[in-house]
């Protein structure tokens, strides 16, 4: 393979020879249902993922978290299948199964052995395309769902990251919580959720991507008797959904400080900015500028705060990306009165990359960092099966191992400092849990906003 290979939504067939000698193919069926495989050489399990591009920042506002309820109901039975056989399915044959629901897409998942794969597709598409929906379990779950967020609440760390993206993100939809709250939540009824699961769920949304020890004509026809087992006419033509518009948002933040004062030995502390969609060009440069910054132990962020300072337990940065925008964010855990000089320092360093750059060093030691992580989480079938769908889902394009990392190796520490450079010049947001006042975060950047 050489270069990224884009997935167009109109070719009905592609086979790419991926790095590693896997094998990728994806077939495009005359129903809209895309099929996405990739073969890896010497496998004995494979993941399984059914996935839709409808996540939370899709709800009216009348209906939010049914994202997430709904990712909870389709575990709750079909016509043939009851919440304890879709458990038993599973456990009797030692497979994971799971679900998660994010921003832009929801996912249904399962691992197993090889011979398994046939039962793991079966029950995925009997449990996405006849899910019930019944009246006694949406009550029942709705429930479950409220001591879920109640667990949430209970986790200043959980908090913190919800207020940051709240702070950042502002009024976008991105800046959601994505499992509602307990008002949303309480409020909203099966009729809207039922609604909500006929709109998103139909053959020209699903997306179906299988990684490991599998045979791609194999899974297209299972998985097409399954879906017309569970109901679904698959005889009628119909283009895909169009994937969303990658144009990038102008993000209006949300408030410069967000403080949740509570009586706890730490502060979540969260800073950090708008940042990069998820096919901006520089979204390499992205990830080299976050490995210096603090993807590590090596990283200047663990560096300074932890072992020169010892002002942390946890400090790192990351960054998030989506269809239209993105987040860069730095966080450390540390005592509340160490609050103010552990964000000072920790924007210290961001601003540092940004008027001194980064070192040759850095740099070869962030291609290093990247390129073997890359390479180790590809040793997992989750990791590939994700890859398949975040490439069919959001990006249009599939680029192996060796795109990857000739991607990264071409990022020039000129092209991190000028990213960081512009980055540092956007509105900064910081969002903090704990027994700390707003004084202490008041020369960061803009007039403080408690909450």
């Amino acid at each position: 393979m050489n270069g990224a290979v884009q997935l167009p939504l109109d070719l009905a067939e592609l086979r790419i020879d991926a790095s590693g000698g896997t094998l990728v193919r994806r077939t495009v069926l005359p129903s809209g249902v895309r099929v996405l495989t990739e073969q890896v050489p010497g496998s004995q399990s494979a993941t399984v993922g059914f996935w839709v591009a409808v996540g939370s920042r899709d709800e009216q506002p009348v209906t939010y978290g049914s994202t997430h309820f709904l990712e909870h109901l389709l575990f709750k039975g079909t016509p043939t299948r009851s919440a304890l056989d879709i458990a038993v399915a599973f456990d009797a044959v030692g497979g994971e199964h799971n679900a998660v629901t994010a921003k832009e897409h929801t996912c249904y998942y399962a691992k197993v052995r090889d011979r398994d794969v046939e039962m793991a597709v079966r029950v995925l598409a009997d449990m996405f395309a006849s899910s019930l929906i019944d009246p006694d379990e949406f009550e029942n779950e709705r429930g479950v769902i409220l001591e879920e967020l109640a667990m949430a609440d209970d986790d200043p760390g959980d908090v913190a990251g919800e207020r940051f993206f709240e702070a950042v993100f502002g009024a976008h939809p991105l800046g959601r919580p994505i499992g509602g709250n307990p008002e949303s939540i309480g409020a909203v009824d099966r009729d809207a959720v039922w609604t909500h699961y006929r709109e998103n769920y139909g053959p020209r949304d699903l997306v179906i991507t299988v990684a490991g020890a599998v045979e791609h004509d194999r899974i297209v026809g299972i998985a097409t008797s399954a879906l017309a087992a569970a109901g679904w006419q698959l005889d009628v033509d119909a283009a895909p959904v169009p994937r969303r518009d990658p144009s990038s948002e102008l993000i209006e933040r949300g408030a410069p400080l967000v403080i949740v004062d509570r009586p706890l030995e730490q502060v979540n502390l969260y800073l950090g900015v708008a940042g990069l969609a998820a096919a901006d060009p520089r979204r390499p440069a992205l990830t080299v500028l976050n490995s210096v910054l603090g993807g590590g132990m090596s990283s200047r962020l663990f560096q300074e705060v932890r072992e020169k300072r010892g002002l942390a337990y946890s400090v790192y940065s990351f960054a998030s990306s989506y269809s239209d925008a993105g987040l860069v964010g730095l966080y450390a855990g540390c005592s509340p009165k160490r609050a103010a000089d552990v964000a000072e320092l920790m924007l210290a360093e961001f601003r540092r990359v940004a008027t001194d750059g980064i070192t040759e060093e850095e740099l070869l030691r962030a291609r290093g960092q990247l390129g073997g992580a890359s390479a180790l989480a590809l040793e997992d079938s989750d990791t590939r099966m994700s890859r398949l769908g975040r490439s069919e889902l959001t990006l249009g394009e599939f680029s192996d191992l060796d795109e990857t990392l000739r991607r990264i190796d071409a990022v020039t520490a000129s092209e991190v400092r000028e990213l960081a450079g512009e980055l540092v010049e956007r509105p900064l947001s910081t969002a903090a849990v704990g027994a700390v006042a707003p004084a202490a975060f008041a020369g960061l950047d803009g007039e403080p906003a408690a909450a």
